[in-house]
């Protein structure tokens, strides 16, 4: 956030200094506010990075820019680790190399946009939050998905994303797409602190896992997939008490976590896909839909207050991605987006995973004038913007 009495400071230093130096002449000034114009509205003058971030900035990961917050850690505080667990919002290519998973994006065009306009796994044009948190913490360029044939020993030390694209808090959730659950997936971090044992020593393994902080994604597949598209499970749940099922399996895996940040549900009811499905001709957000995601956001919160009470020397915080995630879509061009009601793949309206391809036909040219970027999951220059409102104050939490 900008500094206001700063800013005036040097309004008044600019005009007193010029007053000194021409004494005849008549003062207007223009440069500060026209700056400040250009960097509060980055996107009306075509600027497409991060507002108040410059080109060169620090990669020490202990101070850093965003557009609503600046976030400095204390000084005897440091982020080793990264580490992300979850489904495809924080996957970054494990489910390649599970023979059987349905939900890949190791194909054009996911990746358009990415490092060598790679397809990797990753669900979006580009980099995905798993990416942009290192990346700000400048602890490394990317996540690296833990699956990938091609990882490194010296990779793990500093964090990587055991997410699968698919998963849920239900375990039928995982099983129906033969995504990783996230039993499996802890059993993974188990198996890698053991690999980094090995390499580096118990001494070192310990401080790296101290030092880490963790982030899940999941609970939007149970409920917008699970739920609501399979007849069997609203037979034997109401909505409430399917959140409460979904929240008593978060509690169970978050059993015994220190530092770990745990992404609610954006409004699912207002996805391109969900619109498509559910919303009418007029492809309208589906209310009960969101009202579901609220549902389990509110009860996702008593478990991490009671999680909290519990391990008093945890750190458990809920990530509000639905509040931020609602305003860019109600209000897309405040943002500096043109479509939120339809992907950037295809005809937008219900194309993902493997109907989001190179075939696909209609896919937009400039993927960061859209809010998503197939029907379900956003682009990368959403995910910045969510990045840059969710993850300092996920920290200042975590370490407050």
């Amino acid at each position: 956030m900008c500094t206001e009495g700063v800013n005036q400071a040097a309004q008044l230093s600019e005009i007193n200094t010029l007053k000194i130096t021409l004494p005849q002449a008549e003062i207007l000034s223009t440069l500060t506010s026209t700056s400040v114009s250009l960097i509060s509205s980055r996107k009306t003058f075509m600027f497409p990075i991060d507002r108040i971030r410059g080109c060169c900035y620090s990669e020490t990961g202990q101070l850093f820019y965003t557009s609503e917050a600046t976030v400095k850690l204390p000084d005897n505080v440091t982020i080793s680790a990264i580490f992300m667990f979850g489904d495809s919002i924080v996957d970054t290519g494990n489910n390649n190399n599970k023979l059987n998973a349905v939900a890949r994006s190791n194909f054009p065009p996911y990746g358009r946009d990415f490092m060598g306009a790679k397809p990797t796994g990753r669900f979006s044009n580009g980099k995905i939050p798993s990416d942009l948190i290192v990346e700000t913490l400048g602890i490394k360029e990317v996540l690296p998905a833990y699956l990938d044939p091609d990882i490194q020993t010296k990779d793990l030390l500093t964090g990587v994303s055991f997410a699968s694209a698919g998963a849920g808090y239900d375990p039928v959730t995982s099983w129906l797409v033969s995504a990783i659950s996230l039993t499996k997936q802890l059993q993974l971090f188990e198996e890698c602190m053991e690999r980094v044992k090995e390499s580096v020593g118990e001494e070192r393994a310990r401080n790296i896992t101290a030092n880490s902080v963790s982030i899940v994604s999941a609970g939007s597949n149970d409920i917008a997939n699970t739920y609501f598209l399979l007849l069997f499970r609203i037979l034997e749940f109401n909505i409430s008490s399917y959140a409460d099922l979904l929240a008593t399996s978060a509690s169970l895996f978050l059993e015994g976590a220190r530092k770990i940040g745990v992404l609610g549900s954006p409004p699912l009811g207002c996805m391109p896909s969900s619109r498509t499905v559910r919303g009418g001709l007029d492809r309208n957000c589906v209310t009960y839909y969101n009202e579901a995601a609220q549902l389990f956001n509110s009860k996702m919160k008593v478990v991490l207050d009671n999680l909290n009470k519990k391990y008093p020397q945890s750190r458990m915080v809920f990530i509000d991605g639905y509040t931020i995630m609602n305003d860019i879509i109600q209000n897309p061009k405040k943002y500096g987006f043109e479509v939120a009601d339809r992907g950037c793949c295809g005809t937008g309206t219900f194309e993902v995973a493997a109907t989001c391809n190179q075939w696909s036909l209609f896919t937009c040219t400039n993927a960061s004038k859209y809010v998503f970027w197939d029907s379900y999951h956003p682009t990368e220059e959403t995910y910045r913007i969510l990045m840059d409102y969710l993850f300092p104050d996920m920290l200042n939490q975590l370490f407050s």
